[in-house]
């Protein structure tokens, strides 16, 4: 994964902390970790779906952080969409559903306790819990933790099983990423292409999965999903990027579209166009 090229495709005016997207061919749906609502960008055109009822708290576009509920993963699974809370504090503990055809929105699962087992299964303190990914292969799925607690800890959870009880047969695997600019890099986001995970992970100097910190850069990276062994990675800048979809698979070369989260307050979210090789 030597070569590659990243461009400014696009910069949306009204979405601030992008943190994961999912493009399905046709919409490109973004969710913000800061924000009640999903994003829906068809035909040049901005829908915003709430996720919660207005007479609920909302929906707010700027969440204040101690009430956010931290969306930070969007993974499809026939037809629907499923928005993972981060799990980092208690009212994180929430997974969004949404038919992405209707925009129909059904009530939150709730994901306490399933978060609870897979923190005790990985051997991972509360504080240091942070899924900033999900994927989806029919029954499995695999859930993604963040190293950037004090632990440093990343790691793929294996979850096959429903997840509308969230009753699942689970498996973890720790993951070890280089450093970028003498920071450990942390897992943000992934998306399965065949066989392989092509996964984006961010370092920044911080060992807090609630406080943000200096950002050193953020690499691209390949792991078979069989081994569980990471193939290549490389640095690819020094944004924050916490969302990658694929947008166009060439045969030799993938094409990703990669959101950027900039820690500030701006609603404005830039979307890049990533190309490597194979």
């Amino acid at each position: 994964m030597q070569k590659f090229k990243l461009e400014l495709l696009f910069r949306i005016i009204g979405i601030g902390s992008a943190s994961g997207l999912f493009f399905n061919g046709s919409s490109l749906f973004i969710i913000s970790d800061n924000s009640h609502f999903l994003y829906d960008i068809n035909t040049q055109k901005l829908d915003k779906i709430p996720l919660v009822a207005a007479e609920y708290t909302g929906p707010l576009e700027n969440v204040p952080k101690p009430d956010k509920p931290d969306y930070e993963a969007i993974a499809a699974k026939d037809g629907h969409l499923y928005l993972f809370g981060s799990g980092s504090t208690e009212n994180r503990n929430i997974i969004g559903h949404i038919n992405s055809k209707t925009k129909e929105v059904y009530p939150h699962i709730d994901a306490t306790d399933l978060y609870m087992v897979m923190q005790s299964f990985g051997e991972i303190a509360p504080d240091d819990f942070n899924i900033e990914a999900a994927v989806n292969d029919g029954s499995v799925w695999y859930l993604l933790q963040r190293g950037n607690g004090k632990s440093g800890q990343n790691g793929i959870f294996t979850l096959d099983g429903d997840i509308a009880d969230t009753n699942f047969q689970i498996l973890y695997n720790a993951i070890d990423l280089p450093e970028i600019g003498g920071a450990k890099a942390g897992f943000t986001d992934a998306v399965k292409v065949g066989s392989v995970l092509y996964f984006i992970a961010a370092a920044e100097k911080s060992s807090s999965t609630y406080h943000d910190g200096e950002v050193t850069g953020t690499l691209i990276g390949s792991l078979d999903l069989e081994t569980m062994k990471i193939k290549k990675t490389q640095v690819i800048g020094k944004n924050k990027f916490e969302g990658i979809t694929l947008y166009k698979d060439n045969g030799s070369t993938l094409e990703f579209l990669l959101c950027e989260d900039k820690d500030n307050d701006e609603a404005t979210s830039d979307i890049y166009k990533l190309k490597i090789e194979k």
